[in-house]
């Protein structure tokens, strides 16, 4: 039985909430359990516990910062990507900083949308095209990349798909125990604590690309 990934889409424009919910709700495996504004968007997304959250970063009442705050202290919060209507929005950065796993411009393609949700369920990172790659971590200063081998490099693009590490291992043809291995030397390469920054830092550097 496919798993189906729940949704909750947190935005202050009816017509974006309707739009995000007609189109994930086409895919057999998303169920858009609740769509709200800003102002019920914690207490919504507590009752209804989704995977993941789609959350609009500029809302007029309640940022969407300050719900990503108070979501990133539940006990199990879900996968979060950020909606916004500007690829150089000045807050891509936070969210980033503060636990976000994506983010995605509101025109996003359709086709595109729910194998975004289903990598975001995954625990992998999604950023649309088009998006302002150099704001990622605006918050603090970006070192350099460091140098990593090809093997590396495929590992780098699997986390950031959200691939467990059994599969990785499958799809290179090395053991867990390798991939653990990659895993760990290359959060220490990148100095970042989480595989969702580790992934990120990749993208920004441009090692996701192509």
């Amino acid at each position: 039985m496919t798993r189906v990934t729940t949704v909750v889409i947190v935005d202050d424009e009816t017509l974006v909430r309707y739009g995000f919910e007609l189109i994930l709700g086409a895919a057999p495996d998303i169920d858009v359990v609740a769509t709200t504004g800003d102002v019920d968007a914690v207490r919504t997304i507590r009752d209804h516990a989704p995977d993941v959250v789609l959350l609009d970063v500029r809302m007029p009442r309640v940022n969407g910062l300050e719900v990503l705050r108070e979501l990133r202290a539940f006990p199990e919060p879900p996968a979060v990507a950020m909606l916004t209507t500007f690829d150089t929005d000045e807050y891509v950065g936070q969210a980033m900083e503060l636990g976000a796993a994506g983010f995605l411009l509101k025109d996003t393609d359709p086709e595109g949308l729910a194998e975004y949700v289903r990598v975001l369920a995954r625990g992998g990172v999604v950023l649309a095209p088009g998006v302002d790659r150099t704001k990622l971590f605006a918050a603090r200063p970006s070192a350099p990349a460091p140098a990593v081998s090809d093997r590396e490099h495929a590992v780098l693009r699997l986390v950031a798909d959200g691939v467990s590490n059994p599969d990785i291992g499958r799809r290179l043809g090395v053991s867990t125990g390798t991939v653990k291995e990659d895993i760990r030397s290359l959060l220490a390469a990148f100095g970042v604590p989480t595989r969702v920054q580790l992934a990120l830092r990749a993208a920004e550097a441009g090692l996701l690309d192509g």
